[in-house]
C-alpha cells in the first residue's frame, strides 16, 4: 500500500510541473545571464549592507533556478545540453567563479540552496525571504527522493529544519505566488515526519499535524492536481 501511494504521489508530482515551459537558451539570454552574475558575484563578495548582499544572493538564486531547469530539460531529452549558447554560458559561469552545480551521479543542474540559505542567514525578515525560504524549499524537497517522495534520503534534523522553515513561510507570506506548492511540500514533509520521526509520541503528533495540512489543502485548492494527492498521504499516516 505504501509503495503503491508513493508511485501515484510522484506521478502527480511529474504532472504537476509538466505545463511548465521555457524559451530556449539564446545569445541574448545568456548574455543577460553572464552580466546579472557578474554584477550580483560583485555585490555578495563586497562589504556592503546585508541587506543588499541578500538580495544578490536571493537573485542569484532565482537566476540559477531558471537556468538550471533549462539545462536539466535539455538533458532529459537528448542527454547532455544543447546549442552553442547554452554551452558557453555553462564554461564562462564557470569562469567568472559563479559554477551551476551539478551532480554526476544523480546526472542534473543541482538547486542554488546555499544562495537562498545566506540570503535568510544574511537577513532572516528581509524582504527577500519568502523567495529565499521558497527556493530553499523547494530545492530541498525535490532533490530529498528519487521516485519516491514519502522515501527520503533526509535526516531527522534536516527534516525538523525544512519543517520549520514551512511554518514561518506559510505564517509570513500568505499571498506569495508559490503558496500552494509550499503547503503540498509541507503536508508531505509532516507525513515523513509521522513516518519517521524517533519516538511514538512525535510520530502521533506528526500524524496530526499532517492531517490538519492535508485537510487544508483540500479545502483551499479544491481544483489543484496536487490535491488528489492527500488522500495518499492520509493513507500512509499511523494511527
Amino acid at each position: 500500500m505504501n509503495a503503491r501511494a508513493g508511485a501515484a504521489l510522484a506521478g502527480l508530482l511529474l504532472h504537476a510541473g509538466a505545463g511548465l515551459a521555457h524559451d530556449l537558451i539564446t545569445v541574448e539570454a545568456a548574455e543577460r545571464y553572464l552580466a546579472n552574475a557578474s554584477e550580483w558575484s560583485r555585490v555578495i563578495a563586497s562589504d556592503g549592507p546585508a541587506a543588499l548582499r541578500a538580495e544578490a544572493h536571493c537573485r542569484m538564486g532565482s537566476m540559477f533556478d531558471e537556468i538550471r531547469d533549462l539545462l536539466n530539460r535539455d538533458i532529459a531529452v537528448h542527454g547532455e545540453p544543447q546549442g552553442v549558447p547554452t554551452i558557453l554560458l555553462i564554461g564562462e559561469l564557470e569562469r567568472i567563479g559563479t559554477p551551476l552545480d551539478y551532480s554526476e551521479r544523480k546526472r542534473r543542474f543541482l538547486p542554488p540552496v546555499a544562495h537562498f540559505s545566506k540570503c535568510l542567514e544574511l537577513q532572516p525578515g528581509g524582504r527577500h525571504a519568502g523567495e529565499a525560504m521558497s527556493g530553499l524549499l523547494r530545492g530541498n524537497f525535490y532533490e530529498s527522493f528519487e521516485e519516491n517522495p514519502l522515501e527520503a534520503a533526509q535526516s531527522w534534523d534536516d527534516l525538523r529544519e525544512q519543517i520549520a522553515i514551512a511554518r514561518q513561510f506559510l505564517s509570513r507570506h500568505s499571498d506569495h505566488p508559490d503558496r500552494e506548492e509550499i503547503e503540498f511540500i509541507f503536508a508531505i514533509l509532516l507525513t515523513r515526519a509521522a513516518r519517521s520521526a524517533p519516538g511514538a509520541q512525535m510520530r502521533l503528533e506528526s500524524a496530526a499535524a499532517a492531517r490538519v495540512a492535508a485537510d487544508a489543502f483540500e479545502s483551499r485548492y479544491p481544483d489543484s492536481l496536487r490535491a488528489a494527492a492527500m488522500p495518499l498521504l492520509r493513507e500512509v499516516l499511523p494511527r
